[in-house]
């Protein structure tokens, strides 16, 4: 029980909060990641904005403009879509909703980070295919893909494994 004489929201997790607690704590976690993303993809946005100014624009490749377009789309796709937690808590702001919105937001982030995975081995694929040559940005692109299935598939596998070998002790 809580000082409030709530229950908490999840007894046994060495947390003494309530339901409302958590869900501020899972909310501001998740305003500190979508910074995280938001900046990132900011930057990568601006840059690509500014490409097509720059003198040896033309000399790309029908590919290279194509993948380009994808690009810009794509960055501009993530940026605004990580910005829609901020609209969705600005409409449900103290309709008591938090919950919900702290699952809609965290659903969002998850599309936001696989958007920014595709978006970054992109941006590899692109730039090595302009300066060296096609093949370059295959394999440059190709190894980003890898450490993205990494990041996503293999340290989630790693960490669970580790907690689970942990509560076997």
């Amino acid at each position: 029980m809580t000082d409030g004489g709530e229950e908490d929201a999840r007894p046994g997790d060495g947390r003494d909060e309530t339901p409302n607690e958590r869900s501020d704590r899972n909310w501001s976690e998740l305003l500190q990641e979508f910074r995280v993303l938001q900046t990132g993809t900011q930057i990568l946005a601006g840059f690509l904005l500014t490409l097509p100014f720059q003198p040896r624009f033309t000399e790309l490749t029908a590919f290279d403009h194509a993948l380009y377009l994808v690009l810009v789309l794509l960055a501009v796709g993530v940026t605004l879509l990580a910005l829609a937690p901020v609209i969705l808590h600005r409409l449900v702001f103290a309709r008591r909703e938090k919950p919900e919105l702290v699952r809609a937001a965290s659903g969002v982030l998850l599309v936001c980070l696989a958007a920014a995975s595709v978006l970054f081995a992109g941006i590899v694929l692109f730039v090595f295919d302009f300066v060296l040559a096609p093949p370059a940005g295959i394999w440059a692109g190709s190894g980003v893909a890898v450490v993205v299935v990494a990041i996503w598939v293999v340290g989630p596998r790693l960490l669970r494994g580790a907690r689970d070998r942990a509560s076997l002790r």
